[in-house]
């Protein structure tokens, strides 16, 4: 049996600049589509918002196939928190290996609302530390060298938090 997991984690500024972009295992190698894939959700992302009042939660942005799916968070500063989900997931029955799993249909609305509540508290957490300084991230810094290295923000510790989100979430969790 197979559990939908978190394939990619994006947080991109309010001038649609990529901030941090982290990608889950299987898909280290497929780092370039998960940009593109993002960088095509903004658009979406930007009409959802300026119909959205209420919530930050922003839904389903887009179906790339029946296996990923990108979901939109929109923070009261303009950040854009995406993640993209796959809904093919981590094998969870001890064989595994995958073998014709069949991808689930989706998720509910609120199954990733745990997830981006904890990635908007990390990502505040990282303001808040004092030896962090925004203005750091330029331009340069801001281009990948390995598939492990995150691109975007290089903290450490926020960079290991977004980590564990991601590969903690499943869809029956209520607080990470």
């Amino acid at each position: 049996m197979a559990q939908p997991s978190i394939a990619c984690i994006a947080f991109v500024a309010k001038n649609d600049h990529p901030l941090h972009v982290t990608v889950f295992p299987p898909f280290r190698e497929s780092r370039l589509r998960f940009l593109i894939l993002i960088n095509s959700c903004l658009d979406i992302f930007d009409l959802r918002a300026r119909n959205t009042f209420i919530d930050q939660d922003l839904g389903l942005l887009q179906a790339l196939d029946e296996r990923l799916a990108v979901y939109g968070w929109l923070t009261n500063t303009g950040l854009k928190i995406l993640i993209i989900v796959d809904l093919s997931g981590r094998h969870v029955d001890g064989a595994g290996q995958k073998q014709n799993i069949t991808p689930a249909t989706g998720i509910k609305h609120s199954d990733l609302k745990p997830a981006f509540r904890a990635l908007q508290t990390a990502y505040i957490r990282l303001l808040q530390n004092p030896f962090y300084n925004p203005d750091d991230q330029n331009g340069d810094s801001q281009v990948e060298t390995t598939n492990d290295t995150p691109m975007g923000i290089n903290d450490k510790n926020f960079s290991t938090e977004v980590k564990r989100i991601g590969d903690m979430w499943s869809p029956s969790l209520t607080i990470i």
